[in-house]
């Protein structure tokens, strides 16, 4: 399980919650942080089922399934990285090198674009869960 600490915003009557979290960079934990420019944070709002026993204001635990985190990765990583090299060696074959790789590029542009018109059905597959700290 991956887990985050954070607090609970607000709580809605179906059984979620409202959880503010941190995301932090590996920077941002440093302890020469304060000398470079690069640590950041970042802080999310994050809605998660709750087991009824948060309230505003209480120190709660964010979890999701490591498989879910995984699934995050191959879709907004992976899959793309795929049609793109995918689509520049098979354009490559037919095309100038150039115009192989701006086709590539729209391929990839393409595959966000349907990636968001399918956001609800896929966010329904990642669900998070939130505890008492």
């Amino acid at each position: 399980m991956i887990k985050h600490d954070g607090i609970v915003i607000a709580v809605n009557g179906d059984g979620t919650v409202r959880v503010r979290i941190v995301q932090t960079s590996a920077c941002a934990s440093c302890k020469a942080k304060a000398m470079c420019a690069s640590a950041e944070s970042v802080e999310k709002e994050i809605d998660a089922v709750s087991d009824g026993l948060l309230a505003i204001g209480d120190e709660a635990e964010v979890l999701v399934a490591e498989k879910i985190g995984w699934k995050a990765i191959f879709l907004a990583y992976i899959l793309p990285f795929v049609v793109l090299l995918g689509s520049v060696l098979v354009l490559n074959e037919f095309m100038k090198e150039e115009l192989a790789g701006t086709i590539a590029l729209c391929a990839m542009g393409v595959y966000y674009i349907v990636l968001g018109f399918f956001k609800n059905k896929i966010q329904k597959g990642f669900s998070f869960t939130a505890r008492k700290k």
